[in-house]
């Protein structure tokens, strides 16, 4: 099997799993009352895992480099989405995303980034992916791979969150698009984050 067919097996292994152990069940069978030991378990474990896809490639093609100013504006750009990722993980709880504190009572974000995209941390982690100035084979493949399993999990996501938040999601979907920004909605995300209704952990 070549590197990249085990690549891809292997993702599919991992977005399989990592998919599973999220699900309602899974939680209820696997950590009892011990939100916050499950969340540190599991993102270890899939941490791992995703170590583990990645050594699938032992040679990948490079498709193309960004050479000069170019590559630098690139890395600029990767740096600005880091930082909007750090802040998406900031509203809705770094240490707990991280599994490092108890979460508390389960709610939804709907101010900053969360009001021009449902699903901030997905767009922004492929926007990320794609600007990378040195392109592999290997990184163009999880681009792609991760951007779909990215869609997939937001689409069941949401589901739960439908069943676990009723109206209010409902109305949130109505006036947020699922991934693609609506760039117009970013001047009055700062009016937003002033009236935020529950935030989702």
């Amino acid at each position: 099997m070549s590197d990249q067919a085990t690549f891809i097996v292997r993702f599919i292994l991992f977005a399989v799993t990592h998919s599973l152990f999220a699900t309602a069940w899974a939680k209820r069978i696997l950590r009892g009352s011990d939100r916050q030991g499950y969340r540190l378990c599991y993102n270890l474990a899939s941490l791992g895992m995703f170590g583990w896809v990645m050594s699938a490639y032992r040679n990948s093609d490079v498709l193309y480099v960004a050479h000069g100013v170019w590559s630098l504006i690139m890395y600029l750009l990767q740096l600005f989405v880091v930082m909007i990722l750090v802040s998406c993980l900031r509203q809705t709880g770094t240490m707990e995303f991280l599994g490092l504190v108890k979460p508390v009572s389960r709610t939804f974000t709907s101010c900053g980034w969360y009001s021009i995209t449902r699903h901030p941390l997905y767009f922004f982690s492929i926007l990320f992916m794609s600007l990378n100035p040195v392109m592999t084979s290997q990184w163009l493949t999880l681009t792609v791979m991760a951007a779909t399993y990215f869609v997939i999990g937001g689409l069941i996501e949401e589901r739960r969150l439908l069943v676990e938040f009723g109206d209010d999601y409902r109305h949130y979907r109505r006036r947020v698009p699922f991934f693609i920004p609506d760039l117009a909605s970013i001047k009055s995300s700062t009016t937003a984050r002033e009236h935020p209704i529950p935030q989702r952990r």
